[in-house]
């Protein structure tokens, strides 16, 4: 099996994740776990065959909101970035960006889930050469 990379998120809030992640950016929910508590532990959604895992890890833990700083941004390519972005609007998800042409071939936008992880969405629009927007590769 090849590797794959699955982020796996923690939140306060599993339920009210998997209902977020669903109505603003268009996860499908593939399983969820609960304890004898009812407690959801462990979570699974996808989107375009690629999955991101999520759990609870327990009353220690506080959301990035409510520690005051951002860890990790998760960034995933949609076919529509424009329509993807009305959808997380509609529903009501924090826009940090709007869409925007970015100079490495990319449209994207940038939005806070309610528990503040931070996602950007992108589309390929164009194929830019990494020396024609300042990159540096990694043979150099």
């Amino acid at each position: 099996m090849p590797s794959r990379i699955a982020p796996y998120l923690l939140y306060e809030d599993v339920p009210g994740a998997l209902e977020f992640l669903g109505n603003a950016f268009g996860f499908r929910e593939l399983l969820r776990y609960a304890d004898d508590r009812g407690t959801v532990n462990h979570a699974e959604m996808e989107l375009g065959g690629e999955s991101i895992m999520m759990g609870n890890p327990g009353p220690d833990y506080a959301s990035p909101r409510r520690d005051g700083h951002v860890g990790a941004q998760v960034h995933v390519y949609v076919d529509d970035v424009d329509g993807h972005f009305e959808q997380a609007r509609a529903a009501g998800a924090e826009i940090l960006n709007e869409p925007a042409d970015q100079p490495y071939g990319d449209r994207r936008y940038d939005a806070r889930d309610p528990e503040g992880h931070r996602w950007s969405f992108a589309q390929r629009i164009r194929d830019v050469p990494p020396e024609e927007w300042g990159a540096q590769s990694a043979d150099s």
